[in-house]
């Protein structure tokens, strides 16, 4: 839920008080200038007021059933996110990735429904700002993947975010996917093995394989899928080289291999 922080100047009335026979007046400190907001507050404030007025009520139960969420929806569909997103990076341009992230950090901490959180994803993939988020923000990533835990954050934030880190910093990246890849969550493995959904002749095959390998014989549907998915995803690049890996690993889910060979 938002939490307003409210800056008061307060003067407390404090009786007179006595030295020997001499009855000294309170004097009351100077009050003290007025406290600037967090980094991405207006910005902050301008997403949430968005979402408000664009809110749906009649569509907002369906879409929190379909998304079988505990948090409840606004009812913004996808397009009218994209304005509102827009809209108040236009009126409240972060003036840095600190910014940025503090501004995205409040949308996905602080979110009262759900579309919050879709906007603290789009602030950090916007386009305008692709430069901006490291590796540095690889913990935040983490913790949405945790805290989000549900397939419409998780494929966003790996195809997305996590990806582009991949491809633009491999050497920093790579070690934290093998680890994900081990990880007990079932959502950061998903997330090692779809990062490189985009990523065509730049897919380093030998994390792919390590990041299937590694959760082949789970029986978690969105394991399963999400193995099937980066495999045929693949298989757009290079199709023999997927072939051939299906056919060489016979322990891959009836689901996985499906999917993964559901072009060729």
């Amino acid at each position: 839920m938002q939490s307003d922080a409210i800056s008061c100047n307060l003067v407390l009335s404090v009786a007179p008080r006595t030295v020997g026979d001499v009855s000294v007046p309170h004097v009351p400190a100077p009050e003290s200038p007025p406290r600037r907001g967090a980094p991405g507050t207006g910005l902050v404030e301008a997403l949430r007021a968005g979402l408000a007025a664009a809110a749906d009520p009649r569509a907002a139960p369906g879409m929190q059933a379909y998304m079988k969420s505990a948090m409840p929806f606004r009812g913004v569909p996808s397009p009218v996110r994209a304005r509102v997103l827009r809209e108040a990076l236009e009126a409240h341009p972060p003036p840095d990735a600190a910014g940025l992230g503090a501004a995205a950090d409040a949308m996905w901490d602080g979110a009262a429904y759900r579309e919050e959180r879709y906007l603290a994803t789009g602030l950090a993939g916007f386009r305008r700002y692709a430069s901006w988020p490291d590796v540095a923000w690889l913990p935040r990533y983490r913790h949405w993947i945790v805290t989000g835990a549900w397939w419409d954050h998780v494929d966003e934030i790996a195809s997305r975010l996590v990806g582009a880190l991949l491809r633009g910093a491999p050497a920093q990246v790579t070690p934290v996917m093998r680890e994900w890849a081990r990880d007990a969550d079932p959502w950061l493995r998903r997330t090692a093995i779809l990062c490189q959904l985009q990523s065509k002749d730049a897919t380093d095959l030998a994390l792919l394989t390590e990041a299937v390998e590694l959760s082949i014989d789970d029986q978690g549907f969105f394991l399963r899928k999400g193995i099937g998915w980066a495999l045929r995803q693949h298989a757009r690049t290079d199709p023999l080289w997927v072939r051939e890996f299906v056919e060489s690993h016979p322990r891959l889910s009836p689901l996985s291999r499906k999917e993964a060979l559901k072009h060729l």
